[in-house]
C-alpha cells in the first residue's frame, strides 16, 4: 500500500498539521510520503492507495492557486480506488472557515473514497492532537486489519 500527504502552507500552520498527521501515520506502520504541492505531479495520483490533502483557505474560503491543478487532477483521473482525507487550517474570523477544505471534501466525495475531514483553528494546539489521531484512524480504517 502506498500513502501520501500532499499539502500547501503559507503561514506554516498547515505544514505543521501535515507533519503531525505524517508522524501519526508512520506510528501506525503506514509508510507515508510527505509531499509539498510544488513537488507533486498530478500523474502520480494513481500511484497511491491513500491520499490526505492539506490546504489553507485563501481570501474568503477559496482554494489556493497552487492547489487548483491537484483539485482538477482528482476530477479527471480515475481515482475511485483511492481512499482520501482532507485537512486544513483556517481562521474562524472569516465567514467560510476552512472553505477550501469544504471544496476539496465535496469533490473528493464524488471522485474518491472520502473517509474523513479535519479543520483546525490557526496553529494546531495540544487539544488538536487527539483529533489528528482520529483523522488517521478513520483514514486508515479500511486498510489496517483489526
Amino acid at each position: 500500500m502506498k500513502a501520501a500527504i500532499i499539502y500547501t502552507s503559507v503561514t506554516g500552520n498547515t505544514s505543521t498539521l501535515a507533519d503531525i498527521i505524517h508522524e501519526r501515520m508512520e506510528k501506525r506502520g503506514i509508510d507515508t510520503d510527505l509531499i509539498p504541492i510544488d513537488e507533486f505531479h498530478a500523474n502520480q495520483l494513481k500511484e497511491y492507495d491513500l491520499i490526505a490533502v492539506g490546504t489553507y483557505s485563501w481570501d474568503n474560503g477559496d482554494l489556493p492557486l497552487e492547489m487548483e491543478d491537484l483539485y482538477e487532477a482528482f476530477e479527471i483521473e480515475d481515482v475511485k480506488h483511492v481512499t482520501t482525507g482532507v485537512f486544513g487550517t483556517g481562521d474562524s474570523f472569516y465567514p467560510y472557515f476552512c472553505g477550501a477544505v469544504d471544496l476539496f471534501r465535496d469533490m473528493l466525495y464524488v471522485h474518491t473514497n472520502l473517509a474523513v475531514t479535519l479543520k483546525v483553528e490557526l496553529m494546531p494546539q495540544d487539544d488538536d492532537l487527539d483529533r489528528c489521531d482520529k483523522f488517521c484512524d478513520r483514514l486508515t480504517r479500511e486498510l489496517i486489519p483489526a
